[in-house]
């Protein structure tokens, strides 16, 4: 949920700005783009359909077979939007999409710059620190990391210290996903000097 409530943040904080979810896996309760809808208070034209609508909680790759379909890159073109755009992946950065693609390649298709978005739970050190590798070793340009979850000074100063990247937000846990908690987690972005 927390590539969920960061992509609803960002459309909140962006005017004008839609949502997209390429892959969405797991329908049940709802979406990410129902959550989104509602959290973000969005017009509906702004949260734009799925390219895939995948039953099955899983990784992109098995919720595809499951529903007998397979993911292809040209059903993944970005959609045309009045404004600014927000995507939000899919799992990992090397979540397989199918046999031979993964979340890196839908990067790099799309063209966009990545916040990673990091929980603060324990091993999130060593995740986040490898997820930037990989995001580097693509040459994904990356825009920031966003913390999400209990903060942990430790953890913060340590992504800091050795992440190589602009801390643009640390998002506690919300009460409920919801416009107010949203605009209020909002004012604690900060935007990195380069942008």
């Amino acid at each position: 949920m927390g590539k969920t409530v960061v992509s609803a943040l960002l459309c909140l904080r962006l005017p004008g700005a839609s949502y997209w979810k390429p892959v969405q896996c797991g329908t049940e309760p709802a979406t990410d783009r129902d959550a989104v809808l509602r959290s973000a208070g969005l017009p509906p034209e702004r949260v734009l359909p799925e390219a895939y609508r995948l039953a099955l909680p899983a990784s992109p790759h098995v919720a595809a077979a499951a529903a007998g379909v397979r993911i292809e890159r040209q059903r993944l073109q970005l959609p045309r939007a009045p404004g600014p755009l927000v995507v939000e992946g899919a799992g990992g950065i090397l979540v397989p999409l199918n046999e031979r693609e993964t979340m890196a390649d839908l990067m790099a298709w799309l063209d966009l710059p990545v916040i990673l978005v990091a929980r603060t739970a324990l091993g999130t050190i060593n995740h986040t620190l490898l997820s930037l590798a990989a995001l580097r070793a693509r040459n994904l340009p990356i825009h920031g990391l966003v913390l999400n979850g209990e903060p942990v000074p430790t953890t913060t100063a340590t992504l800091r210290a050795w992440g190589g990247v602009p801390l643009l937000a640390e998002v506690p846990p919300l009460r409920k996903l919801d416009a107010a908690n949203l605009a209020a987690a909002a004012r604690h972005w900060q935007e990195p000097a380069h942008a």
